[in-house]
């Protein structure tokens, strides 16, 4: 198998159309064609069932498709590492991030890595929770961040942070007349909430504190991001429901933060990482980690104040 016969499957398993693949790869189709044919005779499947009209994934295919991805990351990891060695770094931190991380910390973090053990290169990488499992147990990285400690077996989940969930209101929108905004009241309107593919724990998160309420949730849109939120919110077009800091964070003018009514409720950011004793640089990565979580670092979030609003200045 040649890594010729990946890079043919896996452009047709996402195009789901020869012709598109081979355009994509810029080769003619027929040795498109006959490199699936090659590696399907290797594998002894069929990974790709194909009839006039479509071209569909076999079940073989699904689960082949699962693997590839990994084995060019895993080729790409190698060379950067190499060109790392090359560019003066001993050593690597590859670090994942899931449902986002409180922008405050994130730069503080990584400023105080920097300075603490320059000769240790950070790489961060943007994937979906069930990526980051997948990653850790396959040494993709070396440590993740997310909103969830439901990862399964041979992870470890560390509590590190916590931040007030709040509700992002557009500037004189009707529930402003609440200090604390009632959630049946909040599900009058309509909300832009975390696509559950891209942000999984923050929106089980926000699904939990939501299904409290016997009123199904009128949702505007799915948001990849808390800055396309506050842009929706911002141009009135739905209400949000994230952390505080990320409002606080937003550049995004005309965006009030409110809390629920009742108790505070809080998102907890995991640390993550693969079971099992940590190498010296995760484990003085963790040790930053928790100094940015003290008030003598970047400060944890207090609770809101029930008796105070926070209108966000652009």
């Amino acid at each position: 198998m040649e890594f010729r016969h990946l890079r043919c499957f896996l452009a047709v398993a996402e195009e789901l159309h020869f012709a598109r693949a081979a355009e994509r790869l810029h080769i003619e189709q027929s040795p498109l064609s006959r490199a699936i044919k090659e590696l399907e005779e290797e594998l002894g499947v069929v990974l790709f069932a194909r009839t006039t009209r479509s071209t569909r994934l076999t079940r073989a295919g699904k689960l082949f498709l699962e693997h590839v991805p990994r084995v060019f990351a895993a080729v790409q990891q190698a060379r950067d590492s190499v060109k790392a060695v090359n560019n003066g770094f001993h050593s690597q931190l590859r670090i994942a991030l899931s449902d986002g991380i409180t922008p405050s910390r994130l730069p503080s973090l990584l400023a105080l890595s920097r300075q603490e053990e320059p000769e240790v290169e950070t790489r961060l990488f943007e994937i979906p929770l069930s990526q980051q499992i997948k990653g850790l147990h396959d040494d993709l990285y070396d440590v993740g961040f997310a909103q969830s400690d439901e990862v399964g077996d041979g992870i470890v989940t560390v509590p590190v942070w916590t931040d007030p969930l709040m509700v992002a209101v557009p500037a004189r929108h009707p529930l402003l007349k609440h200090k604390r905004i009632p959630l049946e009241e909040l599900l009058r309107y309509p909300l832009a909430l975390c696509d559950p593919h891209v942000c999984e724990g923050h929106a089980k998160h926000i699904e939990r504190v939501l299904r409290q309420a016997e009123t199904e949730p009128l949702i505007a849109e799915r948001v990849a991001s808390c800055d396309l939120m506050m842009v929706l919110v911002s141009a009135g077009l739905a209400l949000g429901l994230t952390s505080k800091a990320h409002i606080n964070s937003s550049r995004e003018s005309g965006v009030v933060a409110r809390p629920l009514a009742g108790r505070t409720h809080m998102i907890t950011t995991y640390l993550l990482r693969l079971a099992g004793d940590p190498s010296d640089v995760v484990t003085r990565f963790i040790e930053r980690v928790f100094v940015i979580g003290t008030p003598q670092g970047s400060s944890s979030i207090a609770a809101p104040n029930p008796d105070t609003t926070e209108e966000l200045e652009p």
